[in-house]
């Protein structure tokens, strides 16, 4: 047998294997409201080349390659075992197995690992909770997508209804072909229908009331059944405290805005300050998608090293607010064709560090140019440190962290020697560390951080609003602390 034969039958045979996981991920989640991670990126729904390209990833976060025949036994563990919802990384499962010294075999070494999601440690399902969206474009559609993917077996996140302008004409259908097909992030997972008559989209099964209005002042959400919902604004319309508090309408229980929040509205990074929402806090903003992609590794350099202080410079895609053609626009610069020019402008999220991260002393300054790409952005992160170190040093550290930190949902990794803007769209985290590109001298550190400015924000969104229903399942095995 020659080596391309023997790489084709070791292949079909991890194709086999991933085809066999598939079912089992998928009455975990299901029925147990369990979902299935390998180094913090779900399973859940994915096709068996999905699962093999998810394994083959790790190689580059963990340093060597990962194999289903790994994965597989700790998957097989999780079915015998009393679980409740939950989230479950079998790929660190499989990581920390092989350096455990107790002899233990898998299945008890996993009902070890995950022994807080069992028995009396584990969390009861509760009833789901409701979900509005206000304002239906980028995000929007994107939240929805993520909410209808996370459905799970119902008793988590519902998306009940969507609230937009009047478009006229074919409306419904036109917003439900938006959701369907999109330029960047492809066609929608699953199958959507229009039912016209009473004003519903249903995807995935999931019916989803369109309700019209030019103000929250003129919807009652409990004519639609809808209680003790959370309404996510993504209109940017209103952005203070009086203003998002039209949306405590009947029906409405919290609102969070996919935009920084002006006054004394928290500005919420999850994985960074999300435990210090108050449970009482009904207005609360996801600050910007740059917010995002800077302050978790900015707390954690700050952590190891201690950050004096700092300047991040945002290559950011074009969006809605410029113009496609030079016409007049009321900020400086934005109203010239966004297609065709790098346009200088200005980023809040340095000034929103503060907000996020109270206890770093350290100035931090930013600005930003709009540059002609549809997604994906890259923020640099100029960095001078409480102490020298080395661009091994840091690359190590940033490693683990993105691996074993209670940031790894908001951190992730490259070594890609040729990595590229486009190959980040639909990613998951908050932003990417590009090894490659990493500059340290000293006491001065640069790091390149890339991030999905639509899709991975959205991500942070849905964490955030987990966390506020009370549905954010804990992951095990724990991360380090």
């Amino acid at each position: 047998m020659t080596v391309n034969d023997d790489s084709f039958t070791n292949w079909k045979n991890r194709e086999e294997i991933a085809e066999s996981m598939i079912p089992i991920i998928g009455k975990l989640h299901r029925e147990r409201d369990v979902t299935v991670l390998l180094h913090s990126r779900s399973l859940v729904n994915k096709s068996v080349v999905s699962i093999l390209k998810t394994h083959r990833f790790a190689r580059q976060i963990a340093g060597e390659e990962l194999s289903v025949t790994e994965t597989l036994p700790f998957l097989q563990a999780l079915t015998a075992l009393d679980l409740g919802p939950s989230q479950i990384d079998i790929g660190m499962l499989a990581a920390t197995y092989k350096t455990d010294d107790r002899g233990l075999s898998v299945e008890d070494f996993t009902a070890d690992a995950v022994a807080g999601a069992m028995g009396a440690n584990k969390i009861e399902r509760r009833e789901g909770r409701d979900v509005v969206l206000y304002g239906f474009g980028r995000i929007g559609r994107l939240v929805a997508r993520l909410l209808i993917e996370k459905a799970g077996s119902g008793n988590g996140l519902r998306l009940r209804a969507i609230v937009v302008r009047g478009g006229g004409e074919q409306d419904l259908v036109k917003r439900a072909s938006l959701l369907r097909r999109d330029s960047i992030h492809g066609q929608f997972q699953g199958t959507i229908t229009v039912d016209e008559a009473t004003s519903t989209i249903v995807a995935n099964g999931n019916a989803i009331k369109v309700i019209y209005a030019n103000d929250p002042s003129e919807v009652d959400y409990t004519a639609y059944g809808i209680k003790d919902a959370i309404l996510i604004d993504n209109t940017g319309k209103w952005r203070d405290r009086a203003g998002l508090s039209k949306h405590l309408r009947p029906g409405i229980d919290k609102v969070v805005l996919t935009a920084p929040g002006k006054g004394d509205v928290p500005n919420i990074v999850h994985g960074v300050n999300h435990d210090t929402i108050k449970p009482d806090e009904r207005v609360l903003s996801c600050a910007s998608c740059t917010t995002n992609a800077i302050v978790p590794p900015l707390k954690a350099m700050d952590d190891e090293y201690g950050v004096l202080r700092g300047h991040v410079e945002t290559v950011h895609s074009f969006t809605n607010d410029q113009n496609l053609l030079d016409n007049y626009h009321k900020a400086d610069r934005r109203g010239r064709s966004a297609p065709l020019n790098m346009v200088i402008t200005e980023t809040g999220a340095a000034s929103a560090v503060a907000k996020a991260l109270p206890d770093l002393k350290a100035p931090i300054t930013g600005s930003s140019i709009r540059v002609p790409v549809p997604d994906v952005s890259i923020a640099i992160l100029s960095l001078r440190l409480g102490r020298e170190t080395t661009r091994d040093e840091v690359l190590e550290y940033l490693r683990d962290v993105s691996l074993h930190s209670p940031l790894k949902r908001q951190i992730d990794f490259t070594t890609a020697p040729d990595a590229v803007s486009m190959d980040f769209v639909g990613s998951r985290h908050a932003s990417i560390v590009d090894a490659g590109a990493t500059k340290v001298d000293g006491d001065n550190a640069i790091l390149y951080l890339w991030y999905d400015n639509e899709f991975g924000y959205s991500c942070q969104v849905i964490r955030v609003v987990q966390h506020v229903s009370g549905v954010e399942y804990p992951t095990f095995p724990a991360p380090a602390v």
